[in-house]
């Protein structure tokens, strides 16, 4: 990929013009390893220029499935397609995607600058160019000034700067990051992820993000991905996933989530209702469920509101009944745990100076908007 410029400085907007956008779309993939299936019938369209997640826990196949798009792995059936084009067959090197790894993978022995250089002189890429092309990066991200330093004089935010420097310099189409935020601080990490966003924005480069942390994924991607035991579960903006899971596995991984066991049954008036123990009819959808149906009943702590006693209920609020089993004190809110009808139920009360607190084994009511609630099946 060599390109030739008339002016003699490659500037950061020089190098992000030279990036082109494309999708990568995933059909049909299974990969096993002997006996062990680890992507199992994957199928995903990202589109261009969007900032895309694979989001879940240890072992559910979302970096297997990163290495698979990188080349690092081969699938027994299934298509990798790039901008359009199959490169199920390709080696890693003719695929113009950028790899950043978990541990960086920085020459130790290297300086900033021939770290950086080190892709594109591999490539041949004329000496002036590498270097114009060279600055430009460690600019976008940076580092101009810390060019002559190793790796080993570098704090973690830096040397994960010099990796990103290093794969965007090559102008790859796809850029992939597997956990890069795994090895830094707390604080750290919510700056890097920051930085991570604006370099993408910057670049308008495709950028597919591996991570097992779903607020890294919810703070900066613009769509996810949430896998488990190497199937896609379901594929949405943050705020859909959260407000609209399609199964306890997704309700759970994103957020505290409540679940109350229960049936459906007709409420007499040509609707349904979900009942149980505790807690009165919560009013359901009459599309798509069927009476007689177990299920579960999911909504979020932030969904339910503590009311007095003698207090009725708001339309269209179903009404739980319980004791406090004990409470957490997260200074913007109480979190308490309520045992409604043998069921722990999560609620967070907003806190204000002076408010008084529940004790344990105070009777507590609870209000629930119907519409906040969502119907599960098994």
């Amino acid at each position: 990929m060599n390109h030739q410029f008339s002016d003699q400085r490659f500037s950061p907007a020089a190098l992000a013009a030279q990036i082109q956008s494309v999708g990568v779309d995933i059909a049909g993939v299974n990969l096993s390893y002997g006996s062990n299936h680890v992507l199992k019938d994957v199928n995903l369209a990202i589109k261009p220029g969007e900032f895309f997640a694979f989001l879940g826990p240890s072992g559910c196949g979302k970096t297997t499935l990163l290495r698979l798009i990188a080349g690092f792995n081969t699938a027994q059936r299934g298509e990798v397609r790039i901008g359009g084009r199959d490169i199920s067959g390709l080696p890693p090197h003719r695929r113009d995607v950028g790899m950043v790894f978990q541990s960086y993978a920085l020459w130790p022995h290297m300086t900033v600058r021939r770290n950086v250089a080190f892709g594109l002189e591999e490539r041949r890429v004329p000496r002036a160019e590498i270097e114009r092309r060279v600055d430009a990066a460690l600019e976008l991200v940076g580092l101009k000034h810390l060019a002559d330093r190793r790796p080993s004089q570098l704090s973690g935010g830096q040397q994960q700067r010099v990796a990103l420097a290093r794969t965007v310099v090559i102008e790859p189409k796809i850029l992939l990051l597997d956990e890069p935020l795994s090895n830094l601080d707390a604080k750290l990490r919510v700056q890097m992820r920051q930085e991570l966003l604006s370099l993408q924005r910057k670049l308008g480069l495709t950028t597919i993000f591996v991570t097992h942390d779903q607020e890294e994924a919810n703070t900066i991607c613009d769509r996810i991905a949430v896998m488990e035991d190497g199937r896609v579960q379901q594929v949405g903006t943050p705020q859909d996933l959260y407000d609209h899971p399609a199964n306890l596995f997704v309700a759970g991984f994103l957020g505290t989530a409540n679940v109350l066991d229960g049936a459906v049954r007709d409420d007499g008036a040509g609707g349904r209702a979900f009942v149980g123990a505790g807690f009165t009819p919560v009013a359901l959808p009459a599309a798509g469920v069927e009476t007689g149906a177990g299920g579960k009943l999911m909504f979020r702590p932030q969904n339910l509101a503590i009311r007095a006693d003698g207090q009725a209920p708001a339309p269209g609020h179903a009404r739980l009944t319980g004791t406090v089993r004990h409470r957490e004190f997260l200074g913007a809110s109480i979190r308490y745990a309520v045992d409604v009808g043998g069921q722990l139920v999560q609620v967070d009360a907003p806190h204000q100076a002076g408010d008084a607190l529940l004790p344990p084994d105070a009777p507590i009511i609870l209000d629930l908007a119907a519409d906040k609630a969502r119907f599960l099946r098994q």
